[in-house]
């Protein structure tokens, strides 16, 4: 109410906009504190809890409780973020020209567009945008999703050495993802079908919360992360919540059409 009374000195113009704002951020608050809510109820309940125990709790009726518990945002949804999501994707330069405008690869798009798939079915607005090279995306944003290879995004490069378990690194052989000391090359550069990819939640650098990353050593493996992503997100939620975490898969796909055919967790995933 506080905010509603200091828009009463604004300009027409500047209090209109401002209350488009504000009332954008508290509906973003309120759908948080029904998802957390829903999650709460749902775990009490596996853990023995009677509708009718939550409604004395809570002092609401027994139907209430069985609304609460069959409507609002899923639990899971929060493993893309708890409000309007943004997703950033790395570009890089189309060919040898003198002013070369910025291309994305088409497994990226298809990246892209599974995850704001899977976050417009949990009720998340989604807005995405093409980083230019050099790729110097701004990390320090809530609820970001970035894609995207470290050789198009180097900056995410800093951010991934907070990783204590999994990485990229790179060499004369090209790029390549380590599990500790064991190495993991693309077998898509020796002409086998099948590519490895990174999977996380890192940490901004401002320290001000996190950001989920996906890239795979090339194309067909960012693709694999974001069909993992999406095929496996509530069982995700439940093992990560909404801590910080990571996990390498590998995939397999067909030459010629270049769909996926599988999708394989090869570490274990480390929060």
């Amino acid at each position: 109410m506080e905010e509603a009374e200091e828009l009463a000195s604004l300009d027409a113009s500047t209090r209109a906009k401002r209350a488009t704002e504000l009332a954008a951020y508290h509906q973003d608050v309120v759908s948080e504190l029904s998802r957390i809510r829903r999650e709460a109820l749902n775990e009490l309940v596996s853990e023995g809890k009677t509708q009718r125990e939550l409604a004395e709790l809570l002092g609401m009726t027994r139907a209430r409780i069985g609304q609460l518990l069959s409507s609002g945002p899923q639990p899971e949804r929060a493993l893309l973020g708890t409000g309007a999501l943004t997703i950033a994707v790395g570009g890089k330069p189309e060919g040898p020209r003198l002013n070369p405008s910025t291309v994305v690869p088409a497994e990226a798009t298809k990246a892209r567009d599974l995850i704001a798939e899977t976050a417009a079915s949990y009720g998340l607005e989604v807005t995405h945008e093409v980083v230019d090279p050099p790729g110097l995306v701004n990390l320090n944003r809530p609820n970001l999703v970035v894609i995207g290879s470290p050789r198009l995004l180097p900056f995410v490069v800093q951010v991934l050495e907070s990783d204590g378990h999994l990485g990229f690194g790179s060499g004369a052989q090209g790029w390549y993802l380590t599990a500790g000391s064991v190495v993991h090359r693309s077998p898509s550069d020796q002409g086998v079908p099948a590519d490895y990819a990174y999977i996380g939640r890192l940490p901004r650098p401002d320290s001000k919360g996190t950001f989920l990353y996906l890239a795979g050593i090339h194309a067909m493996g960012t693709l694999a992360a974001a069909t993992y992503i999406t095929d496996h997100i509530d069982e995700l939620y439940r093992q990560v919540k909404n801590r910080r975490w990571s996990v390498l898969i590998e995939c397999c796909y067909d030459p010629d059409t270049r769909a996926i055919k599988s999708v394989e967790p090869i570490t274990p995933i480390y929060s």
